[in-house]
């Protein structure tokens, strides 16, 4: 497990809930949100996760899609006609990763594509391909390597994707794949011009609906990690309950090999030799009609 998520990416893949999968590989995405900057350069490949979309965040997506894109006078997008889940299905270029506020004020690219950034750091991504028939497999969270099996029957079946507005995002140097990383594109952000663009109602309610359609991914994250720090501590309390009970049970045991019993009978570290140094004992800490509540048959020895 440790090598798919070394950092050593050979065929790099990232898992992703549909639709925003499919919406990628087909093109119509060209941002991949995420709350960490990209590690990779290069060629990205794309896996759905395992969750069937509802049909609400499949037309919340769609429709703020269709608004974006209408901004650049492109009204007659395609949608996928199905979003497969739990399959390999193609790749992209990553070019570059900048901050959510550098792309909303930068210039060069599209308005549609400035909207497309809703989150801390904006993964730029470019060429998309798709597989004619998409693999089933399992994915892993965070960028993790693709199989060598997989990586080579996939890398066969990839055809190139026409997107409906092929974007060309500019590197600072061309000459350095890196170059196009947060804080890399010299923008003045001041909020006038930040919020320069008026934005319709139409386009205001479906930024709406895809950032709510996102965050329900957000809030299972928060709430399995909620019941993952609570079973920690009712782990950590039964640990801590265990180890006291141990200590105490080596107490015991150790104060009975030193040859004291629980109950402060006194030292019976040495064992009597006869039956009248067993008469002794009963009779000194027990009386005379009372026993240490070992029978002399339990020990070894004959009756008379």
């Amino acid at each position: 497990m440790n090598s798919r998520n070394s950092g050593n990416y050979r065929n790099p893949c990232l898992t992703m809930h549909q639709p925003w999968a499919s919406l990628l590989v087909h093109g119509i995405k060209r941002i991949e949100g995420r709350s960490w900057p990209a590690p990779i350069r290069g060629r990205l490949w794309i896996h759905a996760a395992s969750k069937v979309p509802d049909e609400a965040t499949i037309k919340a997506m769609e429709g703020f899609y269709r608004e974006i894109y209408a901004l650049n006078g492109i009204c007659n997008l395609k949608f996928p006609e199905h979003y497969p889940v739990s399959r390999l299905l193609g790749c992209v270029e990553v070019v570059g990763c900048v901050r959510c506020e550098e792309l909303t004020c930068w210039e060069e690219v599209p308005v549609g594509v400035r909207l497309e950034g809703q989150t801390d750091f904006c993964w730029l991504c470019e060429q998309p391909q798709k597989l004619l028939v998409p693999f089933e497999m399992r994915g892993y969270q965070g960028v993790y390597n693709l199989e060598r099996k997989i990586y080579e029957a996939a890398i066969r079946g990839l055809v190139p994707v026409e997107s409906p507005l092929p974007v060309k995002f500019p590197l600072p140097d061309p000459q350095d794949s890196f170059s196009l990383k947060p804080g890399a594109i010299s923008v003045h952000i001041t909020e006038s011009k930040a919020n320069e663009m008026e934005k319709s109602a139409s386009l205001s309610a479906a930024i709406a609906a895809a950032r709510a359609a996102a965050t329900q991914f957000s809030k299972k994250i928060h709430n399995t990690q909620t019941i993952n720090n609570i079973d920690n501590k009712n782990i950590t309390k039964t640990d801590q309950l265990e180890r006291k009970t141990s200590e105490e049970d080596e107490t015991v045991t150790s104060e009975r090999s030193q040859g004291y019993d629980k109950q402060g009978l006194g030292s019976i570290s040495k064992e009597p030799r006869t039956r009248a140094d067993y008469r002794g004992l009963s009779t000194i800490h027990n009386g005379p009609n009372q026993h240490l509540g070992t029978s002399s048959k339990s020990l070894g020895w004959s009756e008379e």
